[in-house]
């Protein structure tokens, strides 16, 4: 039975929203009280609404925080519904005394302190009248009424700077300014004020001494209205970021005991003396020599209460309700005796989750939470709000989602858990302060308990935060992507399923056998050729990887359809001579348009294959690029690529131009261990092609065997090598050169085995394949062919026959998912020998044909790609040259051209850029020359290059690059090859940084889902790392809404996760704010309200003057004056809510004048009041006449109008009238414009404002005059200098 002092309530209403009231609730529901929340209509899905046993709205729907402070209206509420008290938690009206008096007045139970007590303590004045009493150490603080600015500064003078500007009514760091400078104080105290008045009604300020680096401590007190007071010991809540509260920790680490002590006794004093009872907090200052600061009371409940109740196991929330039923703390249910009987065991940590963006200034971050999942375990308490999947982030309320508070039994401990549960906490949709709290407790000053205030300021290292890479959400935004918009890069979608591409069986545990790759190790690069020269075996290289699908497929195959099988590979065909799996277009489409990085491609591969050659192409002044780079990035590139896996280069000229691979062939051999394999492309017939003859290859090749090459590549890019062909120059060549001889071809004409057969019997040593599924037409011959052939010939490769068809059944499968990338191309034609188009762009051709609104005339584009190569002079075509000869053809196929034409009208075309920077000799220098009657109509006068163009280039400083690099993108993932990527492709690259980030790592996405997107109900598995794989299953898709938004509903690993797609097939017509652009243009600095506009147009202010304030998460921010200026346009209104960059108002930028000093203009010519000038009433409107005055200068009659020029003659005067401003700014803008004056560029002005001194009368005043700032002619001169008389 209840004690008969005893007043039991049967119904509390919480004054608040959120965690507080959803822990009051589950307080009062444990003691079997009914709970009423209350809640506005922009806060109606709020949780706190669903967890209390009643609900109301209070407010107007569009007052979103305001009814919070209602107290008539909380009070009327509590009446009409029959409720007996009242909880206002902490914020709102916890501490206003107003709503504690009412709450008496009207017999309702106020859960709090008498409102005689908050009268002496709630408001930071009144407390230290009673710290004072009870006499606590004070810090020095203002006297009278600091809510005019000007007693402000007088007393901020009096306590000198630094000091502290507060708002009496305050609490959680709202309207609390830091003020280091008299500078700062002005716009600190109106922020401060306005603040304080938004958030607790009061605008009362007071101001204090700013304590240099102290702890800042505070004392829990508990009391009950029987005169029992005890303190719950203390927590240190230093770790703070302006003035808010980050991490707390109870009880603190590494004060003295005595100190500790001091701290207690103090906060008992304090609150014996005003008779204090209920839950309160004292809080303190203690500086490094532990000397103890009284700062204030807060008479209610504290957000961090909880590591409090974790370290000494009281519920202070349920001894709250029980005291203010007039319970005492002795009786059953608070159970606490005497001091000596509340316990303090180990320590505890809190600290709360935001949706601030720590590494933008803590900017508040709205938006809707797509997905909640929070932490659990030993020692780890959570209070959370709203936080699930789906919640609306609101720029009204504060942005804590939840409190983490961990237990341990020591600090080292606790915050190791604490660290632990953070890292279990999944929110997306909205960023968090989560990477930053984890910098905070895993720093080494917090572990030691050695943080103060100053901490976060003092550690910038605590803003290094490593991005949450959030893979799910992105892989499900490019998922969202698709299947609303569909792939950019796919133009049409299956009709029927993919059947499955089976991987053949191999044992993944099993030894790789030796390869090549380690008999290349052992004998090095020369001794290796040798060894490849002297073997009767041919030997093979596999393109399926790299130029087989480049030259079918438009280069579109995934890494991970290759990566599939190339395990299997290296342990079934160790004895193939390479694999062929990187370089070339390869390289940039891999970013471009598969959003993979080129760079983990090959890495992955290096691992997947470590006993195979890998091989690149190499573009020997380009690298991978199309552009000349300078010498140091093609070495550094070389060196790079063998640091990640590659072994054999092969490089080539797209001209055959030795000097442009010299540099490449000089790094492969003296900066890796690999094989610099050197190409001569073959073009033409050496049969009847009497530019390139067998003369033409042989000599080429002994020049190429002199640069240093290990083997030589003959590269026939357009199949046009015939076996007869073959025969006579690979015998020849065997006769010329030392060094084994590389055939690589393309099977456009259907007839390239015949060439490799004959190759083989003239001695050729390697030749390029790919697998039968991927060989063929403009692809590389077909491997399982040529190998069964081989079988039981001398020169037999040994390759398991019956394991290449499982792969290339394999690749059958495969091949079937990128449809849309094949070549129109089906049977194999002779075409090829008379257009000369290499493989791979035959493919890309048509595409680019159609993308130009040529695609119907593609059989003429074909003739006129050859008649492109005759103008040129017949130059040997491999990318980039062939693309030049391509652009070439199309620009005559657009334009209905002939070669003829060309000549004839060259001089009124205009050439594509490729074609100029050919002549220009961008490419280098092709055999035999220019045509130089074409170089010079292309070129129009412009100077060709001599020599290389790369010798044009200044080395790069790549520490300095490297760094600006990082600058620019850092979050990149890899590093210097990153920076490489970058070198090659700037803008290429830029895109794929953005799509990282947008979307992540595509690379592990199923190829028909990356291409396709899903279908309804269909369910993939994305690996996203090892050991690591999501479940995806696509649900259903919502129709557009007024924005053009579509819910795309997924589930991911079986829980539902929605997200917003804009489809943008749909035209969408709503207005939307401007946005600032330029620096006149003033905006929005993050999401929020207007809460007031503090200017008016044409308004003059000063830099860094107050122009509005936006309210975000119950902080306002005062926007001021980036310059001095006048106000433009006022574009929003008060009350409007506004997206980060709204265009607020408009910013003119502009001198203003000094304060108290008068500014006089000198007007001498059709200005003056009686030449009829209509611009002279803006003068008389924006300023006083004051009389005629003189200036010593000479007059001339410029035009219909006259200028004065300074004279060193005293003789010399000039007449004019003399008027005092009043409207400075205005009218000089006006008349700057009407003069001709430039202030940035006075060279150029007709007339320039300058200072002079005028004569009034005989005294001698500074006055703005126009001065002519051009050429004089003495003739014209004015002699009178009064422009009326002539």
């Amino acid at each position: 039975m209840p004690k008969s002092y005893v007043k039991k309530i049967s119904s509390l209403l919480i004054a608040n929203r959120g965690e507080i009231a959803i822990r009051i609730m589950r307080a009062a529901s444990e003691l079997g009280i009914r709970t009423v929340a209350v809640y506005t209509f922009e806060d109606r899905y709020s949780l706190h609404r669903y967890k209390a046993d009643e609900a109301y709205q209070i407010g107007k729907d569009n007052e979103p925080l305001k009814p919070y402070l209602d107290i008539e209206g909380l009070i009327a509420l509590c009446k009409s519904k029959k409720i007996e008290a009242i909880h206002p938690g902490y914020g709102f009206l916890s501490e206003n005394v107003g709503l504690a008096r009412r709450c008496r007045e009207e017999g309702i139970v106020f859960v709090g302190p008498s409102p005689e007590a908050m009268d002496a303590l709630g408001d930071k004045v009144a407390a230290k009248v009673a710290a004072l009493k009870a006499d606590v150490p004070m810090i020095q603080d203002s006297k009278g009424d600091m809510s005019i600015f000007e007693n402000a500064l007088s007393e901020a003078r009096r306590i000198t700077f630094p000091v502290m500007v507060k708002a009496a009514a305050g609490g959680g760091g709202r309207g609390m300014r830091d003020v280091r400078t008299e500078e700062e104080l002005e716009k600190a105290h109106s922020e401060a004020k306005n603040e304080a008045k938004n958030a607790f009604g009061d605008d009362t300020l007071f101001i204090e001494k700013f304590i240099d680096d102290p702890k800042h401590i505070e004392v829990q007190l508990l009391g009950d209205q029987h005169g029992n007071l005890v303190h719950l010991y203390e927590r240190d809540c230093s770790v703070q970021r302006r003035f808010q509260k980050v991490v707390e920790v109870a009880p603190s680490f590494g004060l003295k005991e005595e100190t500790k002590q001091k701290l207690y006794a103090y906060a008992l004093s304090i609150g014996k003396a005003v008779n204090y009872y209920n839950a309160g907090t004292v809080e303190f200052l203690v500086d490094k020599d532990e000397n103890i600061y009284f700062i204030e009371v807060n008479p209610r409940i504290q957000v961090e209460h909880t590591i409090t109740e974790e370290v000494t196991g009281i519920d202070i929330v349920r001894t709250q309700i029980l005291v203010a039923q007039n319970y005492k703390l002795s009786d059953p249910g608070i159970f606490i005796q005497n001091q000596e009987d509340i316990p303090l065991k180990g320590f505890a940590i809190q600290c709360r989750i935001t949706t601030e963006d720590p590494s933008n200034g803590f900017k508040p971050d709205f938006g809707t939470i797509i997905a909640y999942r929070n932490a659990a375990g030993f020692g780890i308490r959570l209070d959370e709000g709203s936080s699930y999947p789906g919640v609306k982030i609101s720029p009204y309320f504060d942005s804590m989602l939840v409190k983490v508070s961990a237990k341990g039994r020591t600090l080292r401990g606790a915050s190791e858990r604490l660290n632990r549960a953070l890292s279990e906490f999944r929110i997306r949709g909205v960023k968090t302060n989560i990477p930053f709290l984890r910098n905070v407790i895993t720093h080494p000053v917090f572990q030691e308990g050695k943080c103060t205030v100053p901490f976060i300021a003092n550690h910038p290292e605590l803003f290094n935060i490593k991005p949450t890479r959030d893979r799910s959400t992105k892989a499900l935004r490019y998922l969202g992507e698709v299947i609303v918009n569909g792939n950019p890069d796919v133009k049409v979608k299956p009709s029927a399923p993919f059947r499955p591409a089976i991987i053949p069986s191999v044992d993944e545990f099993a030894e790789f056998p030796r390869g090549h790759k380690q008999l290349l190790t052992e004998l090095g690069p020369e001794r290796f050729a040798k060894h490849i020269r002297d073997s009767k075996q041919v030997l093979f290289t596999d393109t399926t990887f790299r130029d087989g699908h480049q030259s079918l497929l438009a280069t579109r195959v995934r890494t991970q359809d290759m990566l599939a099988v190339a395990s299997g590979y290296a342990k079934t065909f160790p004895n193939l001579f390479s694999m062929e799996v990187w370089g070339g277009a390869t390289f940039d489409v891999a970013m471009r348009f598969l959003h993979e990085s080129p760079w983990k491609r090959l890495e992955a591969f290096r691992e997947a294959m470590p006993n195979m050659l890998l091989q690149m192409l190499f573009r020997g002044s380009n690298a991978v690029g199309y552009s000349a780079y300078p010498d140091n990035l093609i070495e550094k590139f070389v060196e790079k690529s063998s640091e990640k896996g590659i072994d054999v280069f092969r490089i080539f000229d797209s001209l055959n131009w030795i000097e442009a691979m010299k540099v490449s062939i000089k790094a492969v051999r003296e900066r890796t261990p690999g094989i610099a394999e050197v190409s001569i492309c073959y073009t033409g017939d050496m049969f009847t092609n009497e530019k390139y003859n067998l003369q033409y290859y042989l000599d080429l090749a002994r020049q190429l065997e002199d640069a240093g090459a290990h083997m030589l590549c003959l590269k026939d890019m357009a199949g046009l090598l015939r076996p007869f062909q073959a025969q006579k120059l690979v015998t020849e060549l065997k006769k010329a050169i030392d060094i084994p001889i590389h055939l690589h071809t393309h099977d456009t004409a259907s007839v390239q085995s015949a060439t490799y057969l004959k190759a083989i019997e003239s001695g050729v040593d390697v030749v390029d394949v790919a697998i039968a599924a991927m060989s063929g037409l403009t692809s590389q011959p077909n491997m399982n062919s040529l190998v069964a052939m081989m079988q039981g010939h001398p020169y037999d490769s040994g390759l398991n026959l019956d394991a290449m068809n499982d792969y290339s059944n394999y690749w059958e499968a495969v091949r079937a998912m990128y449809f849309p990338f094949e070549s129109e191309l089906k049977a194999g034609t002779a075409e090829v020998y008379n257009n000369e188009i290499p493989g791979g762009q035959y493919t890309n051709l048509r595409g680019q044909a159609i993308a130009l609104g040529v695609g119907d005339k593609f059989e003429q584009l074909k003739g006129n790609y050859s008649e492109a190569n005759k103008l040129f002079g017949d130059i040997v075509k491999v990318t980039p040259s062939s693309k030049v000869v391509g652009d070439m053809a199309i620009f005559m196929t657009a334009n209905s051209l002939t070669a003829e034409d060309v000549y004839a009208k060259g001089s009124t075309l205009s050439f594509p850029e490729s074609v100029k920077d050919f002549f220009k000799g961008g490419l280098g220098q092709p055999y035999q020359g220019f045509p130089k009657q074409l170089q010079e109509i292309v070129l129009k006068g412009e100077a060709a290059y001599e020599g290389r163009p790369n010798d044009h280039l200044a080395p790069i400083d790549f520490d300095k690059d490297y760094a600006a690099f990082v600058a620019k993108f850092p979050d990149n993932e890899d590093g210097f090859f990153d920076y490489l990527s970058y070198k090659m492709y700037p803008k290429v690259y830029e895109d794929f940084y953005k799509n990282q980030a947008l979307y992540g790592d595509l690379s592990m996405m199923p190829t028909p889902a990356f291409f396709y997107g899903l279908k309804q109900d269909e369910e993939i598995m994305i690996t996203i790392e090892p050991g690591k794989t999501i479940i995806v299953k696509y649900l259903y898709m919502s129709d557009p809404d007024e924005s053009g938004l579509r819910n795309i509903t997924f589930e991911l690993n079986g829980q539902a996760r929605r997200l917003k797609i804009l489809d943008k097939n749909i035209k969408v017509e709503r207005a939307q704010h401007a946005k600032a652009k330029g620096k006149g243009d003033i905006g929005a600095p993050l999401q929020g309200r207007l809460s007031r506009i503090l200017v008016k147009p044409g308004e003059e202010v000063k830099k860094n003057a107050p122009l509005y304030v936006i309210e975000a998460m119950k902080m306002e921010s005062i926007v001021s004056a980036p310059f001095e200026g006048i106000i433009g346009n006022v574009v929003l209104n008060e009350g409007t809510v506004v997206e980060q960059d709204d265009l607020v108002l408009t910013l003119e930028e502009a001198k203003l004048p000094e304060p108290d000093v008068e500014e006089y203009l000198f007007v001498y010519g059709t200005l003056r009041r009686d030449c009829g000038n209509d611009l002279h009433r803006l003068i008389a409107r924006n300023s006083d006449y004051v009389g005629m005055a003189t200036y010593q200068g000479q007059m001339y009659q410029v035009a219909d109008y006259p200028g004065i020029i300074p004279s060193e003659d005293k003789k010399d005067q000039v007449v004019g009238e003399l008027y005092l401003l009043s409207n400075t700014i205005k009218l000089l803008n006006v008349l700057d414009e009407y003069e001709e004056f430039d202030p940035e560029s006075s060279a150029k002005s007709l007339f320039v404002r300058e200072h002079v001194t005028v004569n009034l009368k005989g005294k001698e005043i500074t006055s703005y005059a126009y001065l002519y700032n051009k050429k004089i002619d003495p003739k014209t001169r004015i002699a009178s200098g009064d422009y009326l008389k002539g």
